[in-house]
């Protein structure tokens, strides 16, 4: 299993592969240091996405397990209740 952490950050959520210790503490320093601005990177490839940290702004953190395969196979599945 892959862990995806998920920034969200004034309602818009960025899904961000590990680690995410060095970026969750140059966030806390714009933040401390009244704002500025810091560099999301990207979940595969790219330059990712400068956003601008101030005090006071909603941040939330959280991690999601993702599977490498849905799991089980087709025949375990139940089917649609009928209408």
């Amino acid at each position: 299993m892959a862990i995806v952490n998920r920034l969200t950050v004034d309602g818009r959520d960025y899904f961000l592969p590990e680690p995410v210790t060095r970026l969750k503490e140059e966030i806390l320093k714009a933040i401390q240091a009244g704002g500025g601005y810091v560099n999301i990177p990207p979940l595969r490839g790219g330059p990712g996405i400068d956003i601008l940290f101030s005090p006071g702004m909603p941040v939330t953190w959280s991690q999601i397990d993702v599977g490498d395969s849905v799991g089980g196979d087709e025949d375990d599945l139940e089917p649609y209740p009928a209408l």
